[in-house]
């Protein structure tokens, strides 16, 4: 029994923690990791019609969240290869039970997934709309550290969240290096702005007849514009 404990719980118990905690640059690295790879397996489903890398990617899933979630976070294969990679940086403690909830929630996404897709065959709007909140929840968390999901915490718990990532459990009020001035605004809005008519009014000759496109690529005259 002892030894089944030292394998089956969540989160590690660091003394001067009042909550146990799991090491957030591991969790981030291990979501760019599935990113990456889900975000691949998405857009060669939805190009090229051939979802079996697709199918793999919600068995992974799956896989990589029971692990976390049933058994321990330490063993699952994508946190194992993010601790390599983030290794030799300062860990960063985060409270471990929101943790918890955040990857429930994406597990059960996982397997209603896997239930979608091995069961059903459906590869429709429901499908597509459950990889799109795949990839953005682990885009979130592994480009700014947002943890979608333990935001759930707080509305099922009594006791609130502690070492949140970021620390915004405990931020009342911003920094003046976080606050964004007015001109900065309209440096943002216009950049929008001109990005927007660019392609619009053709400002940098984007639509150059010229230029090999899907459409035009085995018809395009590569001889005549060699020297263009």
């Amino acid at each position: 029994m002892n030894s089944l404990k030292k394998i089956f719980y969540f989160g590690e118990q660091v003394e001067e923690y009042p909550v146990r905690v799991i090491n957030e640059r591991e969790a981030r690295a291990a979501a760019g990791l599935m990113f990456l790879i889900g975000f691949f397996s998405f857009m060669k489903g939805y190009l090229t019609a051939d979802y079996s890398i697709e199918r793999l990617m919600i068995i992974a899933f799956v896989i990589e969240l029971g692990i976390r979630v049933l058994i321990n976070p330490k063993y699952a294969p994508f946190m194992v290869i993010a601790r390599l990679i983030v290794r030799n940086q300062k860990v960063e403690y985060v409270g471990a039970p929101q943790k918890r909830v955040a990857w429930s929630l994406g597990l059960a996404l996982g397997v209603f997934m896997y239930w979608l897709v091995f069961q059903e065959a459906n590869m429709g709007v429901m499908n597509f709309s459950g990889c799109v909140a795949c990839v953005v929840m682990l885009y979130f968390e592994a480009a700014f550290g947002i943890c979608l999901g333990c935001s759930l915490y707080n509305v099922f718990n009594r006791e609130k969240a502690q070492l949140c990532p970021g620390g915004v459990c405990e931020i009342k009020k911003l920094e003046k290096i976080q606050k964004v001035n007015p001109l900065q605004w309209i440096v943002v809005v216009a950049f929008a702005g001109l990005m927007v008519a660019i392609p619009e009014f053709n400002l940098l000759n984007l639509q150059d007849p010229n230029m090999v496109t899907f459409e035009n690529f085995d018809s395009f005259d590569w001889k005549a514009n060699k020297g263009n």
